[in-house]
């Protein structure tokens, strides 16, 4: 019986592993725990979001709530090996670039245990942004890269140098994706399909730039006409957009409501006319839903989002975004498609792969 651990570091991971625990569930050869690095009373983990996913709460807690990220890598090195010392593990699962997944990967290996990274082999290629050095360093001591697509695993294979340990499994958010595309919610808004946009915004160097951020909603709010524009927001993106708006004409197009719940926020995108937005796994959501997305970012963590899909990037280009917008707005956006292996099946290969090789 192989012992997996699964250890995730913010909300958007569970969306990525809620399918790596179903695939471990139906095989008895193996056997896995969760872990958060966060607090079991989290805000951001909405009471519904396991319910919206068919999926367990984590089995163990770590409890670090800092936003020091150096603070976070060694307060999570410190209670992870703490775990470690109670829960034997053949293989540990890290997701994504964060400083906690950094942290569990440092103590996994020095521990001498396997190591896989889910959503390996992503660069922005700038040194200076602490997430690329979270992503080198985990690339770099794991002993299993999966890879969700074409780029991403020349990259791992090339900085690897041993091909046996780079797998190109597809994007397991498109499991997600399928397996909820009928349960999806309609929310609460009044808003007609395909005739509104979805507006989101985690990024702090456009949260931080307070004019670049004042420039971009007067681009879109100008360029989108009539279109209502519905941004749920959180936090402090939530607080800053909503001051800002107060210096924009015509901002009563951009409807401000509370963060929705995964199958809410799933319809919402789903039936959008175009989304506008910073975030790397909204991109490809639209490309799985073939809606017209706008990227307000110089790159992306899956090119193909961009090359095959329904992405395109404008940076913090506020001519860029307005030319953008007008295009959807005229129905004349790029034909799209799914990439390679963004089928659902990505979980089913990432346990086979584990399995085989214990």
């Amino acid at each position: 019986m192989q012992k997996i651990c699964i250890v995730v570091g913010a909300r958007p991971n569970f969306v990525k592993v809620a399918p790596l625990i179903r695939a471990i569930g139906k095989t008895a050869d193996a056997e896995y725990q969760l872990v958060y690095a966060g607090r079991a009373d989290d805000p951001t983990l909405e009471p519904s979001l396991f319910d919206d996913l068919q999926m367990p709460h984590p089995d163990v807690c770590l409890g670090v709530d800092s936003q020091r990220l150096n603070e976070i890598t060694s307060r999570v090195m410190g209670e992870f090996d703490a775990y470690l010392d109670q829960h034997p593990t053949d293989v540990v699962i890290v997701v994504d670039d964060l400083a906690s997944t950094m942290a569990a990967a440092i103590v996994t290996k020095k521990r001498g245990l396997r190591l896989a990274h889910l959503v390996a082999g992503t660069r922005s290629f700038d040194i200076n942004m602490p997430k690329e050095i979270n992503r080198l360093v985990i690339d770099a001591l794991s002993d299993y890269l999966f890879t969700a697509g074409i780029k991403s695993n020349s990259v791992a294979t090339r900085e690897q140098g041993d091909q046996g340990q780079t797998y190109m499994v597809g994007n397991i958010l498109m499991d997600t994706l399928r397996f909820n595309h009928e349960r999806l919610r309609r929310p609460a808004i009044d808003v007609e399909e395909g005739r509104y946009f979805v507006f989101t915004l985690n990024r702090k160097v456009l949260l931080n730039d307070e004019p670049m951020l004042l420039q971009m909603l007067s681009a879109m709010v100008s360029a989108a006409g009539d279109a209502p524009i519905v941004a749920p927001l959180r936090g402090l993106a939530s607080e800053k957009v909503s001051r800002l708006l107060s210096q924009l004409p015509h901002a009563d197009f951009l409807m401000l409501v509370p963060p929705l719940s995964y199958l809410e926020f799933g319809w919402l995108t789903a039936h959008a006319q175009g989304i506008i937005t910073d975030s790397g796994n909204v991109a490809e959501e639209a490309t799985f839903n073939g809606v017209p997305c706008i990227t307000l970012n110089d790159y992306t963590e899956h090119q193909e989002t961009v090359t095959i899909g329904s992405n395109v990037l404008v940076g913090g280009d506020s001519n860029k975004l307005v030319e953008a917008l007008s295009i959807i707005k005229k129905g004349e956006w790029k034909k799209c498609a799914l990439p390679d292996r963004w089928d659902g099946r990505t979980a089913e290969r990432i346990v086979q792969i584990l399995l085989s090789s214990h």
